[in-house]
Formats: C-alpha cells, structure tokens, sequence
C-alpha cells in the first residue's frame, strides 16, 4: 500500500503583546522616526503586529503553538517521532530550538532539527516531513515555524521596521493511506543573498558586521510575484491540476500587494486567499501555519478542500506545497 501524509491538526500562538500601527509610530516618532498608519496600510496592508516580550524565546511561542497542534489532533507530544522547527530567529547559535522545543514539549528522544529558510521556512520544513513520512523514517511529525523578529529590527529603518511580527504556527503531520500532501516544489537562488538579509555573525564573543534586518523592498517584491506565481504552476503540474482546483490560496503574509498580485496570476478572487497580515504582520516562517490556522479555526477552510501554500523568503529562496486538508 502507498503511504501518504496528512495534516492532522494544526496550532497557533502570537504573544500578547499587540502593537497597532498608531502604537508604532508614537514609538518611532519618539525615535525621530516618521512614519504613519496611512503609509503603513497604503504599502502593505497592516494595521497591528504581535511583540514579544524580553525573555520570550521562538521555542516558548513554538511550544504553545505545538501543544495546540496537538491537541487539535488528539495525540500526545510521547506520540511525536519526528519535529522540525523552522525559524531564522533561534533561541542560541547551538543546540537547535528543535531540540529545546522537545525538551519543554516532553517529546525526547525522537529527531529534531531546525530548517532555516527564512520566510520560506515552513515550506521547506513541511516537504522534508512529508518526505521523511513517505519513506517511513517517520510517522507522526510536528512541524513548527516560530519567530522572533522584533530582535533583528532596526527601529530607525521605517521601511522594515513596520513590517514584522512575533509568533508561531504548528501542525501535526500523519502516516496514511489517502493523499494529504499532494505535491511540493522547492528552489533557492544564492545570488540574491544580498536583497534580503541579516549581514552579522557572532567571532570571539562579538557581533561582526550588522546583526539588524537590510531588505531592498522593490527588488524583493519584484521577484516574489513571478516566483510565487511559477512554484505555484509548477507543483500543480506535479498533482495534475490547474489552477481551478484551488479551493484557498495561504500564501506567505509578507505584503497585501504581494498577495493580490498572486492571486491575479493564478486567477483567483481575493475572497480565495487566506489572509493575516493586516493583524500580524510578516512573522517569517510563522506565517503561513499561523494563517492555516486561523483559516482551520475561524472555520474558514474546511476539511477535504484543497490548499496551495507558498512562500518566498531571504536567500532567495522559494517554494509551495499543494494539499487536501
């Protein structure tokens, strides 16, 4: 018999503390940073975003993520064999938040490791589970995308400071014998490290280079349309579908234009398209679990409907996973 992948619950947290737009410019301001609401919904859609506090870590905001994936799929974190963690903000350089995400979860002794793909992260992390499942190296996975990036803000750049939230989104990734993940494509291009980027490392106890978020905003929403559009085409070629077939688009939560151009490409309404944005922000490799959760919950998509996710992110990198919830 073939073996498959299903989602079997999915989970979400963002950290209490909401910052709105009109929150955000009073601090900026304070700064000697102008910005206003107006230029912030006008360029990307967002109205608030989620902080966390000092002391919070990707793994905390993952932990209650997952504790809500699993609940939402009836099994317990013992029952777990297999965790992925996609985050480009984790709580240390080592051991990976994977690892200290399993020890709170109480999940030790199964595989755990990080990907980092940037935005695109949840994607990556998703396909490689959904392998690992398939071959059997696995059977019930926790796949996880948590985020801290108010910590890599420059709070002097209006340009990107306004863009991010906090937060982490989960689901539980299932053996079975009916198709869940229907196809996925993934991709990366190394030559456009420098348009999305966190430029720093830690050498002999300091910060080398900058370690603040840099972001070339025209040139990164130039290439993520055409490159949302193909990795969308070409994982419905894999599945044997068109575009029709979509019944809701979750696309990453990067920019409402983004978003709005990729739905045109792909012929589909807005009312089709998942969207967060306008209440969380960019939470990187959150987003997308983030917004299939509140997409599960608010009972906005339902079960047996097909969803295309995709993402693109700093690397370049890029991909999407075509499924049947």
């Amino acid at each position: 018999m073939k073996r498959y992948s299903r989602i079997s619950g999915t989970g979400s947290y963002l950290p209490p503390h909401r910052l709105t737009n009109a929150d955000l410019v009073a601090d900026l301001a304070a700064k000697g940073v102008e910005t206003s609401h107006e230029w912030i919904v006008e360029r990307t859609g967002i109205h608030a975003r989620h902080f966390a506090d000092d002391g919070v870590f990707s793994s905390d905001l993952g932990l209650a993520a997952a504790q809500n994936a699993l609940q939402a799929a009836g099994c317990a974190a013992q029952d777990i064999d297999l965790i992925i963690v996609a985050t480009s903000t984790p709580d240390m350089v080592f051991p990976s938040t994977a690892c200290i995400l399993q020890n709170k979860l109480g999940a030790n002794g199964c595989a755990a490791f990080d990907v980092q793909a940037v935005c695109s992260g949840f994607i990556y992390a998703l396909t490689v589970a959904d392998s690992m499942i398939k071959t059997g190296a696995a059977n019930r996975a926790l796949v996880v995308g948590a985020e801290v990036f108010s910590r890599i803000l420059d709070f002097k750049d209006r340009t990107t400071c306004v863009l991010f939230g906090d937060g982490a989104g989960a689901v539980v990734l299932e053996a079975s014998d009916t198709p869940g993940i229907l196809a996925s494509d993934l991709h990366a291009d190394g030559k456009y490290v420098d348009i999305l980027c966190v430029p720093g490392h830690v050498s002999g106890g300091a910060i080398l280079g900058d370690p603040l978020l840099k972001m070339d905003g025209q040139a990164v929403f130039k290439l993520a349309v055409g490159l949302l559009e193909s990795a969308a085409r070409a994982t419905l070629t894999k599945a044997n579908m068109t575009d029709a077939d979509i019944d809701w688009l979750v696309p990453h939560q990067a920019n409402i234009r983004i978003m709005q151009s990729t739905a045109r490409k792909l012929k589909l309404s807005m009312d089709k398209v998942v969207v967060t944005v306008d209440q969380h922000g960019n939470t990187s490799a959150a987003s997308i679990p983030l917004a299939l959760d509140f997409a599960v919950r608010s009972g906005q998509v339902k079960l047996g409907e097909t969803l295309l996710l995709e993402g693109v992110g700093g690397g370049f990198t890029w991909g999407a996973v075509l499924l049947s919830l």
